[in-house]
């Protein structure tokens, strides 16, 4: 076996896929970026010295080929209704193709009966990818990211306001972690499998932050006033469906839903902050400032002017304008999964006993 196999990464041109991709050709670790479509990323992975290879994630016989000649993988779902379908294929094909390691993207809130579809099928894709014993796997368990919270820039920036409907603005309930946080985690994971083989991860930011906090951090990045406004989960759903480009699917915004009650309930804040980034990633995990000063440099609409302003007004209008989304309605429409009895995270026994140490909402945690 070669000193360096080569690393399939799936979802490469997706949040965390491009920096784990990014990351390993940086370390001249040879990487086959699976894309769905050229683009101003795949040009820079191409730039990076990556191999791309064009195809459907969810077609096994696209993963198939993907996965010829490599040793180990990163298996990074799309964010898209049909995840556990693509990760029986990845699992599948990586049966076939006898990997030694993988990497497996799961989520912090994975549990059992949990009421989001999406956060089931993480817990039954975590069951499928462990259960060949030849092939060892490290799974990275990730929060709320720092990149969610960007969702709402544009308006932070010409309006002012910082919208989601996080909860109190004073409470402190993440430590966000960057796309560039998570993916050094991955990226040692998938240098060194003996090292890292079996163990569980959870990178995040260095602090745990309020609502009124990424408010502040926002408006120093953008050089503007910025506050925190606590909306309806009814209200986020209008502008992610009002807006484009975000223009979210019916699917992950019934998800998203589900996730912000999670995020009311505290239960991001449960073990955090970590150490994984500065423990594995081998860097200081970045502060949200940093992140949103990143973004705003990359972004010249965020530049703020009367006209770009007036737009973002428009745009607001248009949110309140728009008709409510019935989110349990879209739910039956797509024939989703339902369970009788869901449970929060919090409240399944299971899940607080693999969160250990449990730290209840009400408990102080490391803060800035």
């Amino acid at each position: 076996m070669p000193l360096k196999p080569k690393i399939l990464v799936t979802s490469a041109s997706g949040k965390t896929g491009l920096q784990t991709a990014l990351q390993l050709r940086a370390k001249r670790i040879p990487v086959r970026a699976f894309v769905r479509r050229k683009d101003r990323r795949t040009d820079a992975l191409e730039r990076a010295g990556a191999e791309i290879f064009m195809g459907d994630q969810y077609s096994l016989t696209d993963m198939r080929k993907a996965m010829q000649g490599v040793q180990r993988a990163y298996q990074c779902a799309p964010t898209a209704p049909n995840g556990l379908h693509f990760n029986a294929v990845f699992t599948a094909a990586a049966y076939e193709a006898q990997l030694e390691h993988v990497v497996t993207l799961s989520q912090w809130l994975s549990s059992v009966d949990h009421p989001s579809l999406f956060t089931r099928e993480v817990y039954l894709s975590d069951i499928l990818i462990g259960m060949r014993s030849e092939m060892s796997v490290t799974t990275v368990n990730v929060g709320w990211f720092a990149e969610n919270y960007l969702m709402v820039l544009d308006m932070a920036a010409h309006l002012g306001l910082f919208t989601m409907p996080l909860g109190q603005g004073d409470v402190k309930k993440n430590a966000a972690p960057s796309n560039e946080d998570i993916a050094s985690v991955v990226v040692a994971a998938l240098i060194d499998p003996a090292l890292h083989a079996g163990k569980t991860y959870r990178p995040t930011g260095p602090y745990l932050i309020s609502p009124n906090e990424i408010a502040e951090a926002m408006g120093r990045a953008l050089g503007r006033t910025v506050r925190y406004m606590n909306i309806s989960e009814r209200m986020m759903v209008k502008a992610l469906k009002a807006i484009p480009p975000a223009n979210y699917s019916e699917a992950a915004v019934t998800q998203l839903a589900i996730y912000a009650e999670e995020y009311r309930r505290g239960t991001f804040a449960v073990n955090a902050p970590t150490e994984d980034v500065l423990r594995v990633g081998g860097r200081e995990p970045e502060v949200f400032e940093n992140i949103v000063r990143r973004r705003v440099e990359a972004d010249p609409n965020l530049k703020g002017s009367f006209v770009k302003s007036m737009g973002a007004t428009v745009g607001f209008l248009k949110i309140l304008a728009t008709r409510h989304f019935d989110l349990d309605r879209a739910q039956a429409q797509r024939d989703y999964v339902r369970l009788s009895s869901p449970s929060y995270s919090q409240d399944d026994a299971a899940w607080r006993s693999g969160h250990q140490p449990y730290v209840s909402q009400d408990t102080p945690a490391r803060v800035a």
